[in-house]
């Protein structure tokens, strides 16, 4: 009876495991997080070590940092992974609904974050006038924040054709044009969330300059017309795109496929709170 017990959980991941019990892919996650480990710690060992030893005419980070915005987006960061867990809990019970929802959450969320790197990126560029090259803590600033960004940006795709792999068809009625239109799904899906990201940070940021400068809510509006006008076009697409038709070929046998994309998103904001301790609130601990 306890034999029977123990295949049953590792057959609940519907993947053949290794000598070690562990699933094939879970494995292989774990082998490349392994090694991004050590190039991230490579990363932040060297913009600490010129942080200690800083060159006498080099830029104060407390001139150039402010803990404020990348707080905000410290915080929606850890709000993604909560929505990743969310996932991986819903296709382990076989929940596709709550699993997409979750998806499109997290991947919201994470395009929330590179919407904010973006501005900040602009601000130390344009305002505090920091450059990858122009001295030291620029260069390991943009290298290392740079890096995590693309993870965290590759992690957005991931999330996003995982949404969409979840509306193939069950393999008795797939037809030959599901690849094309899933392509186009995907591309939809990409450009909506962007709009929605672009019109959200567009209605914060108007909404600060407009309160400054008296301006009215209407003023914001107008100038993101046609973002909002894009951004409802996508949405009508999705929900085109996501109408239930028929028995789809994902359930609680990919939950393992879920799981690994979980746990490179977890790695990928484990690693952003020693980045925002080492680089943000260095100088103020």
């Amino acid at each position: 009876m306890s034999s029977h017990a123990a295949t049953a959980t590792i057959d609940h991941h519907h993947d053949p495991s290794t000598s070690t019990g562990i699933p094939n892919k879970k494995l292989l996650m774990w082998a490349f997080l392994a090694s991004d480990c050590m190039f991230f710690g490579a990363l932040i060992s060297t913009h600490l070590i010129y942080r200690l030893h800083p060159p006498a005419d080099g830029l104060s980070p407390k001139e150039v940092f402010a803990p404020a915005l990348t707080s905000f987006s410290t915080f929606i960061l850890l709000m993604s992974s909560l929505m990743m867990a969310l996932a991986v809990n819903a296709i382990q019970k076989g929940n596709v609904k709550s699993c997409r929802w979750s998806l499109l959450t997290t991947v919201f969320f994470g395009l929330i974050f590179l919407g904010c790197q973006v501005f900040e990126f602009t601000e130390f560029v344009e305002v505090k006038k920091m450059t990858i090259s122009n001295s030291i803590l620029g260069t390991t600033f943009f290298t290392l924040t740079g890096t995590h960004g693309c993870h965290v940006a590759i992690g957005v795709i991931w999330l996003s054709l995982m949404y969409v792999r979840s509306f193939k068809p069950a393999q008795s009625i797939v037809k030959p044009s599901w690849f094309t239109s899933n392509v186009l799904h995907a591309v939809v899906l990409l450009a909506t969330l962007v709009l929605l990201v672009k019109v959200t940070l567009g209605f914060v940021w108007g909404i600060l300059e407009e309160g400054f400068s008296g301006g009215t809510l209407a003023d914001v509006v107008k100038g993101e017309w046609l973002f909002i006008a894009l951004a409802i076009a996508g949405l009508f697409l999705l929900r085109r795109f996501a109408r239930p038709a028929g028995p789809v070929d994902f359930d609680e046998r990919h939950a393992i496929d879920v799981e690994s994309m979980g746990l490179y998103w977890h790695f990928v904001d484990i690693v952003w709170i020693v980045i925002f301790t080492a680089v943000y609130l260095l100088e103020y601990l």
